[in-house]
């Protein structure tokens, strides 16, 4: 495990790095990531992190939320089932998370990014 004052260090050239080449902050480090930075999870911004734990991350924290939310505006008075619903959630987190995944992968190399550990 990277130590705090070693990851803060990584953290803190990768987003001097991405501000210096024009990047949106909210790309480099988008709200969830900054929620989990002060819940003191060490992981790097999304276009250092792999493509896998973005997908993970991103899925796991969008797939229940917007399923709740279309549970709680439409679904509840359309009749859909429990099951349908659930399933529909899991997919759209699935897709979201593999379309951020892919926006961080791209980002990284257009941007021509170093490898975190190379920070």
């Amino acid at each position: 495990m990277i130590k705090d004052a070693e990851f803060v260090r990584k953290k803190t050239r990768a987003i001097e790095i991405m501000a210096s080449k024009g990047m949106w902050s909210s790309n480099y480090a988008p709200p969830l990531y900054r929620l989990l930075w002060k819940m003191g999870v060490n992981i790097p911004p999304p276009p250092f992190t792999s493509f896998r734990t973005n997908m993970f991350i991103f899925s796991i924290m969008f797939g229940p939320v917007w399923g709740l939310m279309m549970w709680v505006t439409f679904w509840k008075n359309a009749g859909n089932g429990l099951l349908s619903v659930f399933l529909t959630a899991i997919i759209a987190g699935l897709l979201f998370g593999f379309s951020m995944a892919v926006f961080h992968y791209w980002r990284k190399a257009v941007n021509k990014l170093p490898e975190w550990e190379q920070l």
